[in-house]
């Protein structure tokens, strides 16, 4: 019997960067905050409570990832390349 997997594609793609860049924080306390620019203790405290569901979440979910590995750099980047 053969085992078959789908991988998912774990890259974000183009249009998703560059909505995070420029997608601010739309309530609480760092509300109109740019997401990529939330203080790393917040975002480590939604991975631990659990990110929220649908496009928020997910992009909570990336701007973990890019600030644990100090990637932050690379949507700030972005936001400039591609200003709204």
């Amino acid at each position: 019997m053969l085992l078959h997997l789908k991988i998912k594609n774990v890259l974000p793609d183009k249009q998703f960067l560059i909505d995070l860049a420029h997608t601010k924080m739309p309530y609480g306390k760092y509300k109109d905050r740019y997401i990529i620019d939330l203080p790393e203790h917040y975002v480590v405290w939604y991975h631990g409570k659990g990110f929220p569901k649908g496009k928020l979440g997910d992009m909570l979910r990336q701007v973990y990832e890019l600030k644990v590995n100090g990637l932050e750099e690379l949507i700030w980047n972005i936001r400039q390349q591609y200003p709204k």
